[in-house]
C-alpha cells in the first residue's frame, strides 16, 4: 500500500492556520491526504483555505472559528466533534504570538496576558480536550510549536520567552504523562521565521516588522512545515523529542549575521 493510501483516513488538527507556519503545515498535510481540522480567529481566511485545500487535494476539511484563549470556545468546538472527527492522529499546537517588545518595567500587562493566554493556556486548553481522544485509541502525535526563545532569553523578550519556556517544559511533561498511552510528543523550536509574527508583536507597525528580517535570509513558514511533516512521518518506534531549527546566519538569540556577502 502506498504512503498516500495509508494516510487517507488520517486526521490532523492544526491550530492557528490563517497565516504563516499553520497555513503552510495545513498545505503539506493536505498534500499527504490527511483530513484536516483547522482552527483560527479569522473566519474569512479559514473559509478560503478550506476551499483551496479541498479543491486542490480532494480532502475533507473541517474549519472551526474560535480563539484558543477562550476555554469555553475551545471546549464547545473541540469537545463536540463527531465520532468521525474525533479520531485525531496528529495535533499541531501552532497558535501563538508575541505582543510588545519592552523591558520588564515598561511592559504592557495586556500584552503579557495575550502571550500567556495564547501560548500557554491556549495550548493547554486544546491539548486537554484532544488527548482523551488519542488515549482512547492508544495512538497519536502532538507537535508543540515552541521557539528558540524557549531555550534562551533575550533583551526585552521577557514574557514571550517565559511563555515559550513553558511550552518547552510542557512538551517534556506531556511526553512523560502520555508515555503509557503510546502518544508521541515533539517540541519544535524555530529561530527567526518570516511570518506575521513581528507584525503582530509591533501591533501592526509594518516598518518595524520589516526591519526585523532585513539584510539576511530568515527561515520561512514552509521550512518549519517540512520539519513538522518529517517528525510526523518517522516510523512508529521513532519519536523526535526536540528539534531546534535556525536560519544559517543565526547562531542563537543574540548572534545574527546581517549583510553577509
Amino acid at each position: 500500500m502506498s504512503e498516500t493510501s495509508q494516510n487517507q483516513s488520517k486526521i490532523a488538527l492544526i491550530t492557528g492556520v490563517t497565516s504563516g507556519i499553520g497555513k503552510a503545515t495545513a498545505a503539506i498535510f493536505a498534500q499527504q491526504q490527511y483530513q484536516l481540522i483547522l482552527t483560527g480567529r479569522r473566519n474569512e481566511l479559514l473559509v478560503d483555505l478550506k476551499k483551496d485545500l479541498e479543491k486542490q487535494y480532494g480532502i475533507k476539511v473541517l474549519t472551526l472559528n474560535f480563539d484558543v484563549r477562550n476555554k469555553n470556545e475551545v471546549e464547545t468546538h473541540l469537545g463536540n466533534l463527531t465520532n468521525e472527527w474525533k479520531a485525531i492522529d496528529v495535533l499541531v499546537n501552532n497558535a501563538g504570538l508575541a505582543s510588545g517588545f519592552g523591558s520588564i518595567d515598561q511592559g504592557d500587562t495586556d500584552d503579557w496576558d495575550a502571550m500567556i493566554d495564547t501560548n500557554v493556556k491556549g495550548l493547554l486548553y486544546v491539548t486537554k480536550v484532544i488527548t482523551p481522544y488519542m488515549i482512547a485509541r492508544k495512538s497519536g502525535h502532538i507537535i508543540n510549536i515552541a521557539s528558540i526563545a524557549g531555550k534562551e532569553v533575550y533583551l526585552n523578550g521577557n514574557v514571550y520567552c517565559a511563555s515559550k519556556h513553558a511550552v518547552d517544559a510542557l512538551s517534556k511533561s506531556m511526553r512523560i504523562d502520555l508515555l503509557p498511552h503510546h502518544i508521541k510528543v515533539t517540541n519544535i523550536a524555530p529561530g527567526m521565521v518570516d511570518t506575521e509574527f513581528s507584525l503582530v508583536r509591533f501591533h501592526g507597525d509594518q516598518e518595524k516588522a520589516d526591519a526585523v528580517y532585513r539584510d539576511f535570509e530568515p527561515l520561512h513558514a514552509q521550512d518549519i512545515a517540512e520539519v513538522i511533516w518529517f517528525a510526523v512521518n518517522r516510523p512508529s518506534h521513532v519519536n523526535l523529542n526536540d528539534i531546534v531549527i535556525m536560519p544559517t546566519v543565526q547562531a542563537n538569540t543574540s548572534h545574527l549575521l546581517r549583510n553577509d556577502k
